[in-house]
């Protein structure tokens, strides 16, 4: 099994599910790198069979999985034509078996619960992670315990609880809270798979290894992440730095890191230039699901942006409810208001004249707007009410 390790001071560490920061630098520690050259059976039917040798399992288990990956890379055609930009793709994580990315990290960290003789589990969410952990935790078997923030969307908590978890609506810091759960989970045995956790985000390489193949082997040009905790983007990068490792890349791509203005601490230290980045005091935007003022995995996500000359920008409420709209009524991606940062992202860059034409751009969407409806704005959608009898008159006056 590979050890733990501190990405800034090379410390490592047992991998324990219940110590998960260096001693010295206080950081969250990632899986080590796999020390020997890694192929990928692109034959095997799951994608955790074929991206196994990356990873921190042994062994594949169909009976710990729902299905999670394979999502598909779309072409985002009438995006690109009606403005003008380069080459756009999306990797639709909405399609993961409950509706976000957040399933490919939690099936690998339940699979080492289980390999560990873990009987308890749990999360500290804003809600998707919590809908995840619940429904692999019942996969498993597992007593599962979710700490939710306390403005969590109903159709959030209730597709956790649904599942037989025991949930906790916590008032006070969020940010706090994260590490509040460690604590408690070291003293009562509850593995709290939290958004940084190692194992979780060894499973977010997948979505990476995924894209490689679909693009066949090409690197596309810049990926465009919505950044929270900062798991996700750090597996992403984690991932392509592996294929490059074992020899199937040269190149990176472009990393953009996207956080809501109101809630961006990391973006703003980017901005300035700061290797750490400094809490806000309140983290509070449209994109609910990525309002952190604390991002437990921030200054990793800083350290590897600028290793791998990559970006971090901040987008206002404004720009997301109009990429949210514009990715569901040009290309029919209804998504969480957090995953259409990715597109605003995009917008300002092409605005900023850091997009050339022939450059292939990739989205990812990571949660279905399904699960936060009360942000939409009913007031802009045409809704006409009319009897039967005078249904073909109303139409024929609504349809030109």
């Amino acid at each position: 099994m590979r050890p733990f390790e501190c990405i800034f001071c090379k410390k490592t560490y047992p991998p324990d599910p219940f110590s998960l920061f260096c001693t010295k630098c206080k950081e969250p520690l990632l899986a080590a790198s796999p020390e020997t050259t890694c192929k990928i059976h692109s034959a095997r039917e799951y994608p955790l069979e074929k991206y196994i040798d990356f990873l921190p399992i042994n062994e594949f288990s169909p009976g710990l999985s729902l299905g999670e990956g394979s999502t598909p890379l779309l072409k985002l055609n009438r995006l690109r034509d009606e403005f003008n930009l380069p080459y756009l793709y999306a990797k639709n994580e909405m399609l993961n078996p409950t509706g976000s990315f957040k399933d490919r990290g939690t099936v690998v960290a339940v699979h080492r619960a289980v390999s560990m003789g873990i009987q308890q589990i749990g999360t500290v969410s804003t809600g998707n992670m919590a809908v995840s952990t619940g429904a692999y935790g019942a996969r498993a078997g597992l007593k599962t315990l979710v700490l939710v923030s306390e403005d969590v969307s109903d159709e959030k908590l209730y597709s956790a609880g649904i599942h037989g978890t025991i949930l906790f609506k916590v008032k006070g810091d969020y940010g706090t809270l994260f590490y509040k759960s460690l604590e408690i989970g070291k003293k009562k045995k509850i593995y709290f798979m939290n958004s940084v956790d190692p194992f979780r985000i060894e499973g977010y390489k997948v979505t990476a290894f995924e894209m490689f193949e679909q693009f066949k082997g090409k690197i596309p040009t810049h990926i465009f992440v919505p950044v929270s905790s900062g798991g996700h983007i750090i597996g992403l990068m984690k991932a392509f730095k592996e294929l490059k490792q074992s020899g199937l890349t040269d190149t990176y791509p472009v990393f953009i890191g996207i956080q809501p203005e109101k809630a961006s601490p990391i973006a703003r230290a980017f901005l300035k230039g700061d290797l750490k980045y400094s809490r806000i005091r309140k983290a509070e935007s449209l994109a609910q699901s990525i309002n952190n003022p604390a991002p437990p995995g921030g200054n990793i996500v800083l350290k590897m942006i600028y290793e791998l000359n990559g970006e971090v920008l901040y987008v206002t409420d404004d720009e997301i409810r109009t990429a949210q709209r514009l990715l569901a009524s040009y290309e029919g991606l209804f998504c969480l208001p957090a995953s259409a940062t990715s597109l605003a992202g995009a917008f300002k860059l092409k605005n900023d004249k850091k997009l050339a034409p022939s450059d292939r751009i990739v989205l990812i969407l990571t949660g279905s707007g399904i699960k936060n409806i009360k942000v939409l704005e009913p007031n802009k959608m045409k809704v006409f009410t009319t009897s039967l009898n005078k249904l073909d008159r109303t139409l024929s006056s609504a349809v030109i």
